[in-house]
Order: structure tokens, then sequence, then C-alpha cells
């Protein structure tokens, strides 16, 4: 008898891989006729190496690992079913490390033949750890020593493990050697493509795949749908939407949340609106994607509509939602709505009131506020602290860095941040490649980012208009104005910041028709209402032009607001080009809005000197007298060691105040001996 378990054991280490494939995807079913007759021909007594696998099998569908794990430890004989069975379930539970070290025994016991099953789970397994990309490698010679690496199987998952990880080329490289591919094969390179930065060659490996009439599934479809938005490509994206509907794919709640995100970024709201009303069901991620997309839009009343409208359907709000509705109300100011929403976090047990533990996203946000606020130095101590609590940062945080190294042209500490995001592989996300641009342009360094804009493969809106406000603000005007001319090639159509960087360079170049057709044609060609930044350009173009009386018939029939912007723009150039009346009425309406501003107090008054009008000026100095309107002094900062100090003129707030005054005391006081020692030469001379 034991002479016949031993062959049936041996026959079923030698199956066939068809046949071992079979097995591992559901084993064998229970009461099937193989099983009967075995269970009938072998004694009860003697280790069924068949029944133990279903035994297994039950409890690692069940979750009971820990009896799964006890009685494979107890079985004298184990088969390569055996191990699939529980390093597979391992994997399923998220006990990955459990899992891998399973495959290092199964590996060190030595007498267990692989296959593409296990290969593959302990591949999932190094995946999910994020760390074990080492091990991984070590897994994939296993799967060329073997040659287990020819299984489509195997291929995939080693596919999505380097693309996972951001090793592109080795991804890229195992997807030309597969032998054979099928739609998960596919769809894992166009995936991993668009989310490394790659989204153009993701979209071209979904052409080929097309362009081949291979199977595409709606994963497939997403992940081309994802690289549309990640270029936004309205035009491709709505195409592949056309297959999506021929499909019927348009049903799978993944796809339309897809589609509306995509059509959202595009610009195209009202298509991903009707997007998501035509839904039927809509989920937590689909009233997230349009809430955050009314919040973005500045449509914040729409936003907090629509999640009164989700609460009522009975979706339970996640942390993203919540997140966009409570950043919609910071930006509208209103704290009611705010403690409201606080209060519900609180309820739905989202936050505590100290936060023990920090993810990502909590330390992104406080960066990002910081960093938007005007915090330049915090925001650098809170990403230094994040790294020290061993939180990596991902691009979000590094592009809040890099916005501060911009506004405040810390040229150094920007090119420390770049090379930091070259080191960790983040340089083609397209938010740290704008964010670089954007940097470089404020630090003053067009030729770096130059360099970075034209060495990008994949043509985004935010690189475009950084790198035309770049030109504009350094006064690079024709090559400003080109580049914007340049848009509609690359598939681009400029937005409200475009032409606010457009509008400044025709200021500066005194292109004042070129200006007027830009700003016409905002709401003509591009359906993009004027804001009251647009007006401000326009108001700056006319006046550096001596238009006055054209600039101020702007200010008086802009639809928003006037605010002090335009008015000051008005009063400066008429004290350049000395039009008192049209300087006065500027004045006037400059000291309605802010009586005690010594600017305006200051301008007008040495506008009145400069035309000899005296006792006007001297008026002007008496008002300000009598306001107690002193002019606020310049201030300074210092960088030294990595550390930005602000200073004016008689400051004694610097903890160091007595000891700098002291060496300033001490420098003085040598300069005025070497004046004298020059005098005295010079009188002996």
């Amino acid at each position: 008898m034991s002479l016949l378990l031993h062959h049936l054991t041996r026959r079923l280490s030698s199956t066939s891989a068809a046949a071992i494939s079979a097995a591992a995807v559901d084993f064998l079913e229970p009461n099937s006729p193989q099983e009967l007759i075995f269970n009938q021909r072998v004694s009860p007594h003697v280790p069924n190496l068949i029944h133990l696998n279903m035994e297994m099998k039950e409890m690692v569908k069940s979750g009971n690992l820990r009896d799964a794990r006890k009685l494979f430890d107890e079985m004298s004989e184990r088969d390569e079913f055996l191990w699939t069975t529980l390093i597979s379930g391992h994997v399923r539970a998220g006990e990955c490390g459990e899992a891998l070290d399973l495959f290092r025994l199964m590996r060190w016991e030595g007498n267990v033949r692989m296959d593409c099953f296990v290969l593959g789970c302990v591949l999932k397994a190094c995946v999910r750890l994020g760390e074990e990309l080492g091990f991984g490698e070590m897994v994939h010679g296993c799967a060329v020593k073997t040659g287990l690496v020819e299984s489509v199987y195997v291929g995939s998952t080693l596919l999505d493990m380097y693309m996972k990880s951001g090793r592109v080329r080795e991804g890229r490289k195992v997807f030309d050697e597969m032998p054979e591919r099928n739609v998960v094969s596919w769809t894992a390179m166009i995936a991993g493509l668009v989310n490394s930065g790659h989204a153009y060659e993701g979209l071209m490996c979904f052409s080929d795949m097309w362009r081949r009439k291979l199977h595409c599934d709606s994963y497939t479809f997403a992940s081309a749908l994802k690289g549309c938005s990640c270029l936004y490509d309205f035009y491709r994206g709505r195409e592949i939407h056309a297959q999506t509907l021929m499909k019927g794919f348009d049903a799978c709640s993944f796809i339309a949340n897809t589609l509306t995100a995509m059509y959202n970024n595009c610009g195209k709201f009202e298509y991903g609106f009707r997007v998501f009303r035509r839904m039927r069901n809509p989920d937590v991620v689909s009233w997230t994607t349009m809430i955050s997309a009314f919040v973005r839009e500045g449509e914040v009343v729409k936003a907090l509509q629509e999640f009164m409208r989700m609460r009522e359907s009975g979706v339970r709000p996640n942390e993203y939602t919540l997140a966009s509705v409570v950043s919609g109300s910071a930006n509208i100011g209103d704290l009611r709505w705010g403690e409201q929403l606080h209060g519900h976090v609180f309820r739905s047990g989202l936050v505590r009131s100290a936060m023990r533990y920090r993810d990502i996203v909590s330390w992104s946000t406080i960066i990002a506020g910081f960093a938007h606020g005007g915090y330049g130095a915090e925001a650098f101590q809170y990403l230094s602290r994040m790294r020290r609590e061993g939180t990596y940062p991902t691009e979000f945080p590094l592009a809040s860095v890099m916005s501060v190294c911009g506004s405040m042209a810390i040229l150094e500490q920007g090119r420390e941040l770049h090379a930091h995001v070259l080191k960790v592989g983040l340089e083609h996300k397209p938010i740290i490649h704008s964010a670089l641009v954007d940097m470089y342009c404020k630090c003053g360094s067009l030729k770096e980012a130059s360099k970075i804009f034209n060495a990008s493969i994949d043509d985004d809106i935010v690189s475009w208009t950084a790198m035309i406000n770049g030109y504009a603000e350094h006064g690079l005007s024709r090559e400003a104005i080109e580049l914007f001319q340049k848009m509609p090639e690359a598939g681009l159509e400029p937005d409200s910041v475009t032409f606010i960087g457009v509008l400044t360079a025709c200021s500066h170049a005194g292109l004042v028709d070129l200006g007027h057709h830009c700003f016409d044609s905002m709401a003509s060609l591009y359906h993009i209402t004027p804001s009251k930044q647009h007006y401000g350009c326009m108001v700056d173009l006319l006046c550096r032009a001596g238009r006055l009386t054209e600039a101020e018939n702007m200010i008086n029939t802009m639809p928003q607001e006037r605010d002090e912007v335009v008015w000051s723009t008005l009063l400066r150039a008429s004290a350049i080009v000395g039009n008192v009346e049209c300087g006065r009425r500027a004045a006037e309406k400059l000291l309605q809005l802010n009586p005690n501003c010594a600017g305006t107090h200051i301008t007008l008054s040495n506008l009145y000197s400069v035309k000899g009008k005296w006792r006007e000026a001297a008026d002007m100095r008496k008002m300000m007298k009598s306001k107690g309107i002193d002019k606020e002094p310049g201030s300074s900062w210092l960088k030294i060691k990595d550390q930005v100090s602000t200073f004016v003129s008689g400051d004694m707030r610097c903890p160091e105040f007595e000891f700098l005054y002291s060496v300033l005391d001490s420098m003085t006081a040598r300069t005025d001996e070497t004046l004298d020692d020059e005098d005295t030469l010079l009188c002996i001379g």
C-alpha cells in the first residue's frame, strides 16, 4: 500500500504544467470522482496528501491561518500544492512577510518543485511589501533558471512588480521578452507607464494593443483614460470613452469614476458632471471626485450641496471627501461650515484630537499649508521632521517646498531638492516637473528651467504656463509669446493662469494690440471669464503705454470690485507721466479703500512736488503726520547654513542683536579710523 502511495505521489509531482495550473487554480473539487476513487483505495491510516490539501485549503479560505500553519508544520511530507496554498493564503491576508519566510523555507528544503503559481504569489508579496525588490529580483532569477519565466502568469507578475517599483526599464524588458502576452500583461504595462509618469508611452502602448485587435478589459480602458487625464488629452479621452460605450464598460463604477476625473482634469467640467449624473449608484469615489472638482473650480457652495446630497443618498464620506469639503470651507472663509465638518469628522472616528499616527496625507497637508501661507521656514522644518520620523516624502510635499524655494528665491536649496527627486526617481511626476520649472523660473535661472521644460516628454498645461510666466516676468516677452503661440501644436489649451503670463509679456513689450487681442480671445475662443488679475494686467499694459484714459475707463467698467492693485497701478503711471488729475482721482479711490496707506500719500505728494504744486505736497505730508502714518521700512533676508534670517534697519528682534550691533560698531569704528588715516596722508601729501 505504501508503495502504491509513493507511486501516486511521484505521479502527482511529475504532473504536466497544464495539470498543475488547473490544480493550483482551485486544487481539486471536493467529492470529485478522482478523489473518491483515491480515498477508497488508500487506507485511512496512511497520510493522504490530497485530503490534507483539501483540509488546508478550507482552513486558508476561512482565514484560519494559524491552524493551517500548525497542520502544515506537523506534516512529514509536503508537496508544491500545500506550499502554494499556505503562501497564497498569507499573501491574501496581507501577511506578506510571512509568505516570503515560507518561500525561503521551501527553497531551503530543496526537494519541492516550484511552479508558476507559487512564484507569482511570492512576487505579489514583494509588490505589496514595497521594500523587497531585491527579493523579487532573486525570484526573477529562479524563474529564469527554471524556465518558468516563459509563463504568462509569472511574466505578468514580474512586469507588475517592476512597474510598481518604478523600474520602468526592467519592466519594459520583461514585457518585450514575454513569448506570450494576455490582457493582464498589456494592462500592467499600460498602467505601469501611466503611473510612473510616462503617460504618453502608456497611451502608445494602448494604441499598439488596439491595433493588434487584442481584447481590452475595463481595467485596460481605465488605465488609458488615466493617461489621457495626466496629459490633459481631452480628444483622445473622448475617443476612448466612445470605445467603452461600444464595449458596454461605461456601467462599471471605476470606469465612470475615471471618466469623470479625466473630463474634470481636462477642464471639461460639464462633461464630467454629465457622466456623474448618469451613474445609477455612485460610490464614495464618484462623489468625492465631483466634490473635489467643484472645490477646484471655486464652486464651493455647489460642492457643499453635493456633499449634502451624498449624505442623503446613504453613501458614507471617507477622509478624502471630508478633506475636500473642509478645504472648500477654508477657501471661502466659512468658519461655521468648517466647525460643523470638524465635529462630523470627530463623530465619524476618522481623526483624534491629537494625531498619534501621521500618514503621508497629513504630512503633505501641513507642509502645503505652511508653504502656501508664506511660512517657508516652517515648511522646510516639517519636511525634515517628516523624514526623521520615518515617512518618506512623495511628490506632493516636495512640490510644496519647491514652491517655497521659488517664492523666496532660494536657488541652492531648490537644487538640493532637485537632486533628491532625481535620487528617488520622482522627476517624471507631472507635479514635480512643473514645480521644478516654476522654481527655477522664480529663482531667475531660466536656463535650467528651459532645460527641464524641453526635456519633458509629456506636455502639460501647468509646465507650459510656468515657462511662459517665467519668460514674461524676466522680460523675455518674445520667448513667452512664441511659446504661447505654440500651445495649439502641442494639443494644449491655455487656461486663466496662462493668459496672465502672456498679458504680462505683452505689457513688458508694449504690445498693446496683441494684448487686446489675447484679452478678447479669452471669452470668445476659450470661454474663460477674465478675472480681476486679467483686468489688472490690461490696466498695467495701457499704463505702460501711456494710455491712462483707456486704463481708467477699463478700471471703471470692469465687472469685479476695484481693488488697490489696479488703482495703485494707475497712480504710479500718473506719477511717471506727470498727470496730476488722473493721479489725484486714483489716490482718492485708494484712500477710500485704505485711508492709512503710506505709499499712496507719498506717491501723490511726490507727484505734486514734481509739477510744482508745493502747497498740495505739503498738505499731503501734514496729513500723513496728523494720521501718524510712517513709511514702512524695507526688509532683507540672509541665508547662512540653511537658516533664513529676516531683518530691517534698527531691528532688535534677533536674539543675538547685542552681539551683532557690537560687531557693527567695531566695523564702523575701524572704517572711521581708516578714513582719518587717509585724510592725514592727503594732508601730508
